[in-house]
């Protein structure tokens, strides 16, 4: 076998597959060496190099195999491309390639050109140095055959070297019949060998190679320009779409968008006490506003309103740029933005961007959903017109004390020109706001005009509307407030919040009636002489013994001075007015009126001395002469004699709280009245004789209604205290008490009152508590220092001033409710006390001018000493009882004390 390498033609032709090969033309390219790379030499194999495709599927660069360099044989003549063999071997291609058919030719030409492109492709990443020699055609037959070792002639070298640089370049193939052309128009082989030696550094462009022109470059930046206008374009048009579609219109309203002031009225349920809250709303319909009232506010506003579509783009725009700048506020919000931002929840009034952004989303939003008609109404009963008013009918009353419906169209003009200036439409005499609002005026109306709302003549006639003077005096003023605090504590009692109370629109109806306020009011001041000191409190408080309601009541001078309220919230000393609880005790245990106790005096108690008023010494009396003339060692031996713990449980029946006994329920002075009571508590408590033994609990309130509710009516259901018998005996006691006893001041000119007195130790609380049977009323006296009272003209007694303020107001409340005579019930026993027949009414004897006389106590008993056997009708009160400390001075029948010896408590001075 030669050690040459085959390399003419016929060889080429055998062993390339008998002359398939074609002539190069002149799209054809003789590739450089240095394409060829190691990382194609490495990815290729034997068998990929003798599985090649002809020259017109390989590529330039594929490596020839690995046997091709042995001494065996020279490089086999199948894997040399194209491009190294001879004419012959290339026209023998051609010619095979003539007879082949179009389109054979043509799909070869096409994978050729793939081919030459991809491998253009590639041609910045092979590497030099391992690439097999490549031979260019010589054109000659003396080039047939080379010495391998002859390096130096051109287009041949070792293929252990690299090859020269000058071989590596590429050679194009110019066709043999037409070299004319060559100059008009590139090949392909030439725009792809430009192609692949573009990115080559250093290689000059090859000739042919088309340039950009600047005309393509315009086009180009103009397409650029065009992109970048229709994102600034569309971007914000689609995230507008994407804010509108995720901003809902909120489900609720602002709290205080619907919140209502709460109504207070007195029993009449139509004459108003106060309203609260720090506003004034209240919401109307849009029918109950006159037209021309409504056409004022939308020509001050929003004169597009019916057919805009709730923004004004405008002013938006405006009114977020002077945010996003820090400018100054800025207008421009139509009626439906002002509304949303006013009336829904989730929006406030913070000057923000995305505020504004979500303000003006809802606002698109409730203009198509909802009608114009509502959007207006909704507008009218919340936007803000000065004075505390919110709404347009608050604003009527404010600036007109009218209703809306009344508001005539210059003074709508004025509410509508208020909405943007309420602090000048509210006070004219700031400087300016005169001048401003009659500019302000002139632009509604001119507005209205424009709109067809009214005409030239109307305004002709039109004068500016000057609105009345604010008026500052406080709803709370005077009882008012006492009121209203009243009502608000016991609808907290009955499970309103203070929201519901403040905002939520109720329509309290209380038990007070108004004449009968103004009657007590006149009572206390009437009767309390000049000069009094302002540390002595006076409390009076008036109940229907039928239902335990509250119909008036004093609890002090004026509630913005003092909010303390001397009837409800003042505690003091009840004093002898205790005593009727400690007789119902007993009448209920089964005493009698009849039933006789020790009103000697002094006697001793656990060590203590205790003696009566003046130290009268009374003896043996029954307890109609016991509380006529309210003795105090006879009450404290009959609650001995009773027991304690059932006066203590009889006090809590008739609605003093346990809280307040408890510290006093072992006391022997316990019936004296050492317990603190509210001058309510006693009203309560007396009106419990009152209705014959049934306890109402006391209450301010008669109904409530929440808006949309039904009316709520408050009753206090009856509760037996003790029976029909015990209250009519305790009763006629009491009788005797406004007859001939120590209250005789509270008699009254045409029907039998009865009552207690009561006054403490050292006159430092005086009491008066008295009832007919429709009206029980209490009257208290105290010094807020607890020290004793010191009256110009009156003495320390509670049948003195206390009786006769409770005279005063019996009378007027007579006069107002007009309520007939009638007499109490007829008492189980007439009994001793020197007291008239009470079955009928009559009048009574003249009441003394001044206070009861002091004379030095007889020195026997002022009763006579009941028989051994017993008076008519005794309920077996015999006075015995079990044994202990005796007084000093035992009455004739010998009745006991009970032991006292495990109290401690000193027992204080305390009178009737």
């Amino acid at each position: 076998m030669s050690d040459k390498p085959v390399n003419n033609g016929d060889a080429n032709l055998s062993a390339g597959g008998g002359g398939s090969r074609r002539e190069p033309d002149e799209d054809d390219v003789v590739a450089r060496d240095d394409e060829v790379t190691d990382d194609a030499d490495n990815d290729a194999g034997p068998q990929d190099a003798a599985d090649e495709t002809p020259v017109s599927d390989s590529g330039p660069g594929d490596p020839a195999p690995e046997d091709s360099a042995s001494g065996d044989s020279g490089p086999a003549a199948e894997d040399t491309p194209a491009g190294e063999r001879g004419p012959a071997t290339a026209a023998g291609a051609s010619d095979a390639d003539d007879e082949r058919p179009d389109d054979e030719r043509d799909e070869d030409d096409r994978h050729d050109d793939a081919h030459e492109r991809e491998l253009a492709d590639d041609d910045g990443e092979k590497d030099d140095g391992t690439t097999a020699a490549k031979t260019p055609p010589s054109g000659g037959a003396d080039d047939d055959t080379l010495s391998p070792g002859s390096t130096d002639e051109p287009g041949t070298h070792s293929a252990d070297e690299p090859a020269p640089a000058d071989v590596t370049k590429p050679v194009i193939i110019p066709p043999e019949d037409d070299k004319a052309d060559e100059a008009e128009e590139p090949s392909q082989g030439v725009r792809l060998a430009a192609a692949s030696s573009k990115d080559t550094p250093g290689k000059p462009a090859k000739p042919g190679k088309k340039t950009k022109k600047p005309q393509d470059r315009r086009i180009k930046y103009a397409r650029r320009a065009a992109y970048v206008l229709g994102v600034l374009v569309l971007l914000p048009i689609i995230g507008f779409v994407v804010v509108y579609l995720m901003t809902p219109v909120p489900s609720s309203a602002q709290p205080t968008a619907k919140a209502q002031q709460s109504v207070f009225y007195y029993n009449d349920g139509k004459t108003v006490i106060a309203r609260t809250g720090d506003f004034d709303r209240r919401p109307v319909d849009l029918k109950a506003v006159p037209p021309q009232v409504r056409d004022a506010v939308i020509s001050a506003e929003n004169r597009s309103f019916y057919s805009d579509s709730g923004v004004s783009v405008k002013g938006s725009a405006r009114a977020v740029w002077a945010t996003l700048t820090g400018g100054s506020m800025q207008g421009g919000s139509t009626i439906t933005q002002q509304m949303v931002r006013n009336y829904y929840s989730g929006l406030s009034q913070q000057r923000t961007a995305s505020r504004k952004l979500k303000e003006i989303m809802i606002a698109l939003k409730v203009s198509r959903e909802k009608d114009k008609d509502w959007i207006l109404q909704q507008y009218l009963n919340t936007i803000y017109f000065g004075r505390d008013a919110y709404g347009i009918e608050s604003a009527a009353q404010a600036y007109y004390g009218k209703d809306v419906q009344q508001l005539t169209p210059a003074e709508g003009a004025y509410l509508a020109a208020a909405i943007q200036v309420p602090t000048y439409a509210g006070d004219l005499t700031i400087p300016g706001a005169q001048s401003y609002m009659r500019s302000r005026w002139q632009y509604v109306v001119s507005g209205m005009v424009q709109m067809g709302a009214i005409s030239q003549q109307q305004v002709a006639t039109m004068k500016f509307p000057t609105p009345a003077k604010q008026k500052q005096k406080s709803i709370y003023a005077g009882d008012k407030g006492y009121m209203v605090s009243l009502a608000k504590a016991e609808l907290r009692r009955m499970g309103y919040t203070d929201n519901q109370i403040n905002m939520g629109g109720l329509k309290v109806r209380t038990t007070f009636d108004k004449d009968l306020m103004a009657a007590a009011r006149q009572a206390v001041k009437q009767n309390m002489p000049a000069g009094t000191s302002k540390k002595i409190l006076t409390g009076l408080v008036s109940i229907d013994p039928d239902n335990g309601e509250v119909n008036a009541f004093y609890g002090g001078k004026d509630y913005i001075d003092q909010q303390f309220n001397n009837a409800f919230d003042a505690k003091v000393q009840a004093g002898s007015g205790f005593k009727p609880y400690v007789l119902a005790a007993a009448l209920d245990d089964g005493e009698s009126l009849n039933t006789y106790v020790d009103g000697s005096s002094p006697q001793t108690f656990a060590g203590v001395a205790l003696h009566n008023d003046e130290n009268e010494n009374f003896g043996m009396v029954n307890l109609v002469t016991a509380t006529q003339d309210s003795i105090n060692t006879a009450y404290v031996n009959l609650g001995q004699k009773v027991g304690l713990g059932k006066v203590v449980s009889m006090a809590e029946k008739a609605g003093i709280p346990a809280a307040q006994l408890e510290p006093h329920k072992d006391a022997a002075t316990l019936p004296l009245g050492v317990a603190d009571v509210s001058v309510e508590q006693q009203a309560a408590g007396y009106a419990t004789f009152a209705s014959e033994g049934v306890y109402h609990a006391p209450h301010v309130i008669r109904s409530v209604t929440a808006p949309g509710s039904k009316t709520r009516k408050v009753t206090e259901p009856g509760k037996r205290a003790f029976s029909t018998t015990v209250a009519r005996d305790a009763t006629y006691a009491m009788q005797k008490v406004v007859d001939a006893g120590t209250g005789t001041n509270a008699g009254l000119p045409d029907r039998n009152a009865a009552g207690k007195t009561g006054t403490t130790s050292d006159g430092k609380q005086l009491w008066f508590n008295g009832f007919i049977p429709q009206l029980t009323a209490s009257v208290g006296i105290f010094r807020s220092d607890n020290k004793p009272l010191s009256i110009p003209g009156y003495s320390s007694y509670g049948g003195d001033l206390p009786a006769r303020i409770w005279r005063s107001y019996m009378v007027q409340a007579d006069q107002v409710l007009d309520l007939d005579p009638k007499s109490f019930g007829a008492p189980s026993v007439y009994t001793g006390g020197g007291g008239r027949s009470t079955t009928v009414p009559i009048n009574p004897r003249p009441h003394p001018t001044g206070s009861r006389p002091v004379t030095p106590p007889p020195t026997g008993p002022t009763n006579p000493v009941p028989p051994t056997d017993g008076p008519p009708g005794d309920g077996g009160g015999d006075g015995g009882g079990g044994g202990g400390d005796q007084p000093t001075d035992p009455p004739p029948t010998g009745g006991t004390q009970r032991n006292l010896q495990r109290h401690g408590h000193r027992i204080p001075h305390l009178y009737g």
